[in-house]
This record gives structure tokens, C-alpha cells and sequence, in this order.
């Protein structure tokens, strides 16, 4: 049997969840990492898109976007700015707001207002797919 772990999901609102996991897949700029039990310590840079948790052999999944990961051997500490799972996500507002990102990344923009919309298309992107899947396997 897999060894479990502590792991909390801190954002600046709340403690989104914490629990014991098997493992967790997170985003990170560099592709997605899996962290499990006795993992070297380290702090990894979180990108916004899905991460996954195993809990008790299955898999759950949520929405995180920009933040960090502290790694201890005995525990993990995902901190980002937002989380939220599947079945909170409302897909036609995250429709729009890809669709009103989409448009503003067709303008001519400042640097900062680029940077600002491509964040807000690939969180609603992350948003919509978490979503769609959640929809699907219900």
C-alpha cells in the first residue's frame, strides 16, 4: 500500500483543502511533477492548470493558479493565488472569459496588458477543461 502524506492548499482566502494524499501531480513552468511521501526537499514555482491528487487509489483533481509548492520528506504546502474544483466552476463565465481574453490578445496592447490577458486566457482555458471533464464524468 502507498505511503500517504499531509498536504494543504493554501490560498490567500482560505485553506482549500488539507488532507493525506498518495500523490500529486502539479503544473509547474517546466511541465507537470510529481510529488510523493520522503520527496527531497525543494520549492517549486506552480503554473496555472490542473493538478491532480491521489486519495485512498483515486484520482481528484482541481484548478490551481500561479503560486508555489514547498516540499518537505513528511509533507507538502501548495500556495496559490486561487484553487477551486471542477464542480464550482461555472463554464459559461469561464467561457467568457476566455473569449473576452482571446479578444484583448488581438489588440494592440502594452507588454504588461499582454502578459495580463495571456494569464487570464490560460486560467479560463484551465478552467473550462477541468470543467468540461467534470461535466463529462458526471
Amino acid at each position: 500500500m502507498p505511503s500517504k502524506y499531509p498536504l494543504e492548499i493554501m490560498t490567500p482566502e482560505k485553506v482549500f483543502f488539507s488532507g493525506e494524499v498518495e500523490s500529486v501531480i502539479i503544473p509547474t513552468p517546466d511541465g507537470y511533477f510529481g510529488i510523493q511521501r520522503k520527496h527531497e526537499p525543494m520549492v517549486v514555482a506552480l503554473k496555472i492548470g490542473r493538478m491532480k491528487m491521489k486519495i485512498d487509489s483515486g484520482w481528484k483533481e482541481c484548478v490551481l493558479s500561479e503560486g508555489f509548492v514547498e516540499i518537505r520528506p513528511d509533507k507538502a504546502i501548495i500556495y496559490s493565488q486561487t484553487a477551486e474544483w471542477p464542480e464550482e466552476i461555472d463554464i459559461k463565465r469561464a467561457r467568457e472569459a476566455r473569449d473576452a481574453a482571446r479578444e484583448k490578445l488581438r489588440e494592440k496592447l502594452s507588454l504588461r496588458e499582454y502578459m495580463q490577458n495571456k494569464v487570464a486566457l490560460e486560467r479560463a482555458m484551465a478552467r473550462l477543461q477541468a470543467g468540461r471533464k467534470h461535466i463529462e464524468n458526471d
